[in-house]
C-alpha cells in the first residue's frame, strides 16, 4: 500500500494541512463545551456497566484522538454510548461475579475484539451490513435497551446496584434489594433532582449543558449535606494520570467467550454510527464512505481497549452539541481530549464527591432519549406490521438480554425482508381510458382488459422464497378468467424483477410446460438486460426466449394482438 493510499485512510492529516485559522476559535469553544458532556457521560456509562468510572473517562479520551486522524466525518464525536452499556454489562457481569480483578481487562478486550471486527469488516467492504437492522427493528431494539437501562439504573438511583443481564432479572434483583433494606432516600433525592435538571433543560433550554449542570449540582449538594456520611455512594478519587497502553491480560478461553458479545457490540456500534454519519453527511453535504467509517470506528475501539477503556460508538447526543457549539473540524475532539487528560492528570479528585446517583441520572436521561413515542405511534397508524416488528424487537431485548437481543433484532429484520419478498405485491394491469400506459386493475376497476390477454406484474426479484407463490398466484388469476374471458397469452411486465435464481428458473420451466399444455403463451415485457441474460443462461425457453420478449409493455400488447388477430380498439385510436 503506497503512501497516497495510506493517506486516504487518514483524512485528519489532510484536514490539518488545509486547516483555516478562522476555524480555531470555534473548534476550541466547541471542544470546551463538549468536555462538560463527555467526561461525566463516559464515567456514567462505565459505572452503569459495572466498571470503575475512570475506565469510562479513558474511553472518552483516546478515541477522540484516533478518530481525529482516521475518521471521515468532520465533526463526529465518539465515546461510550448508552446503547452499548447493557451489552458491555452482560459481557462483564460474569467476570465481576467470579473474578472482579479481571472486569476491567474484560471490558478492554471486548473493545479490542469489537474493533478488530469493525476493521476487518471495513476493509472487506461489509459496510452494507449495517442496513440489516431495519428502522422499525432498530427502534424496537433501542427501546428494549432503554427500558433495560432505566430498570438497572433505578436501583443505583436508590443507592445500590443490581446484577442481571435481562430486564426481568434486573427487576427481580431490584425488588430483592428493596426488601433487604438497601434503599437510601438521600440517594433517590439527589438522583431525581439531577434527572429533573437534565430532562427539563433538554426541553426548555437545549443550549444549556444540562449534564454538566447536573454534575455540578450533585457535587455541591453532596458537599453541603455531607451525603457520603448519610450512606450515599460517591465516585471518589479517580486514578491519577492515564494508564499505559497494554494488551488486556486474559486467558484464551475467556477471550473466546467474548467473541459473540464483541460481534453484537460491533454491529450495534456501527449501525448507530452509520445512521448518524449519513445524517451528518446529508446535513453538511460532505460525502462519507461507510466502509471507511467502519475502519475508523474499529481503530478507535482498539485504542480504547488498549488504554483500559470500554467499547465506544458515535454519540447522537454529543455530536449535535459539538455542531451547535460551532465545531468545524475534528480539532474539536482533540481539544476536548486534551482538557480531559488535564483533568485525569492534574485534578483527579474533581469528581470525588459526585454521588453515584448523579451518574445514574445521566444514564437514565440518555435512556429516555432513546425512546421515540411519536415514531412508534406513526408506525402504528401507518403500518401495523412494522409496529409489531418493533414491539417484537423490544421484547427480544427484554426477554433474551441485550447480546442475544441484538442477534434476534438482526434476525427479525432479515425475516421481515424474506416475508415481504416471499409474498410481494402482484397486479393485473389494464388499459384505462384517458391514462397513458397500463395500470393496476385493483385501483382502476373501470379499466379494460385486452381480450384473451393477462398482463401480470410481480413486484420483487424471483428467488427461492417466492418462486412457488409467483406460480400459484399467476395460475389463480388465469383460473379466475376461465369462464368469461379465457386467457390465451400471459405477458409478465418484468421491470420490477431484478433477478431470477436457479429455483425460480426451475419454477419458470415447470410453469411454461403447464401453460403449453393449456395452450397459453408466456411472454415478457421490459425484462432488464442482465436478467434476460440470466434467464437465457438457464435455458428455460429452449432458445426461443428473444421472440417472446418486448422492450415495452405497449409493444408486447401490439405483438400479441397481431399474432392472434384480436379485435381491440385502444382508447387512443378512438380519439384520433
Amino acid at each position: 500500500m503506497n503512501a497516497a493510499r495510506i493517506l486516504q485512510w487518514m483524512p485528519g492529516v489532510e484536514q490539518a494541512r488545509r486547516y483555516k485559522r478562522s476555524f480555531l476559535s470555534r473548534d476550541i469553544v466547541a471542544g470546551l463545551v463538549l468536555t462538560g458532556l463527555l467526561a461525566p457521560a463516559g464515567m456514567a456509562y462505565a459505572a452503569a456497566a459495572g466498571l470503575p468510572p475512570a475506565n469510562g473517562l479513558y474511553a472518552s479520551i483516546i478515541p477522540l484522538f484516533i478518530y481525529a486522524v482516521f475518521g471521515p466525518s468532520r465533526i463526529m464525536v465518539l465515546g461510550p454510548d448508552s446503547a452499548l452499556t447493557p451489552l458491555i454489562a452482560a459481557a462483564v457481569l460474569p467476570t465481576v461475579v467470579q473474578h472482579p480483578a479481571d472486569a476491567v481487562a474484560t471490558a478492554g478486550m471486548l473493545a479490542i475484539l469489537a474493533g478488530i471486527v469493525c476493521v476487518v469488516a471495513g476493509f472487506a467492504r461489509f459496510g452494507f451490513l449495517a442496513e440489516l437492522l431495519s428502522a422499525p427493528v432498530r427502534y424496537g431494539y433501542l427501546h428494549g435497551i432503554a427500558i433495560t437501562i432505566i430498570v438497572s439504573q433505578a436501583a443505583r438511583l436508590c443507592g445500590f446496584s443490581v446484577p442481571g443481564e435481562s430486564l426481568f432479572g434486573q427487576l427481580k434483583a431490584f425488588v430483592r434489594g428493596l426488601q433487604d433494606g438497601k434503599f437510601n432516600g438521600w440517594a433517590l433525592f439527589i438522583g431525581l433532582l439531577c434527572l429533573a435538571v437534565i430532562l427539563v433543560l433538554r426541553r426548555v433550554a437545549q443550549r444549556l449543558p444540562g449534564t454538566l449542570l447536573a454534575v455540578i449540582l450533585g457535587i455541591a449538594i453532596s458537599l453541603l449535606l455531607s451525603l457520603e456520611a448519610k450512606g450515599v455512594p460517591v465516585v471518589g478519587d479517580l486514578p491519577a494520570g492515564l494508564p499505559i497502553p497494554k494488551w488486556p491480560h486474559l486467558d484464551w478461553r475467556h477471550i473466546r467467550d467474548l467473541v459473540g458479545a464483541a460481534l453484537g457490540v460491533a454491529f450495534v456500534a456501527f449501525a448507530d454510527t452509520s445512521v448518524l454519519s449519513r445524517t451528518m453527511s446529508i446535513r453538511r453535504r460532505e460525502p462519507v464512505d461507510t466502509n471507511h467509517e467502519l475502519v475508523a470506528l474499529g481503530l478507535a475501539n482498539i485504542g480504547a481497549g488498549l488504554f483500559q477503556g470500554i467499547p465506544i460508538s458515535s454519540s447522537s447526543s454529543r455530536t449535535p452539541v459539538a455542531e451547535a457549539a460551532g465545531a468545524r473540524t475534528q480539532f474539536t475532539g482533540v481539544v476536548a481530549g486534551v482538557v480531559m487528560i488535564f483533568v485525569a492528570v492534574a485534578t483527579p479528585s474533581v469528581f470525588r464527591h459526585m454521588p453515584q446517583a448523579t451518574l445514574a441520572a445521566i444514564v437514565m436521561a440518555a435512556a429516555f432519549s432513546l425512546i421515540d413515542v411519536p415514531t412508534m405511534a406513526k408506525l402504528y397508524r401507518v403500518r401495523r406490521s412494522e409496529f409489531a416488528l418493533a414491539i417484537a424487537a423490544t421484547l427480544a431485548v427484554a426477554i433474551l438480554g441485550p447480546v442475544s437481543g441484538a442477534v434476534a433484532a438482526v434476525a427479525l429484520s432479515v425475516l421481515n425482508f424474506l416475508r415481504l419478498a416471499w409474498k410481494p405485491y402482484t397486479a393485473e394491469l389494464v388499459r384505462v381510458d384517458g391514462l397513458k400506459g397500463y395500470h393496476d386493475r385493483s385501483r382502476h376497476p373501470e379499466g379494460h382488459r385486452v381480450p384473451g390477454l393477462l398482463l401480470y406484474r410481480f413486484d420483487a426479484p424471483l428467488f427461492f422464497a417466492n418462486a412457488r407463490f409467483f406460480a400459484d398466484d399467476l395460475m389463480h388469476r388465469i383460473g379466475d378468467r376461465a369462464d368469461d374471458d379465457p386467457v390465451r397469452c400471459v405477458i409478465i411486465t418484468a421491470e420490477p424483477i431484478t433477478d431470477v435464481d436457479a429455483t425460480a428458473a426451475e419454477m419458470l420451466r415447470d410453469l411454461l410446460t403447464g401453460l403449453q399444455l393449456r395452450h397459453i403463451e408466456l411472454r415478457f415485457a421490459e425484462l432488464k438486460g442482465a436478467v434476460h441474460e440470466r434467464v437465457d443462461s438457464y435455458e428455460i425457453f429452449a432458445g426461443y426466449m428473444p421472440d417472446h420478449t418486448a422492450r415495452t409493455t405497449g409493444e408486447a400488447v401490439k405483438a400479441y394482438i397481431r399474432a392472434h388477430e384480436v379485435h381491440w380498439v385502444d382508447w387512443e385510436d378512438r380519439t384520433h
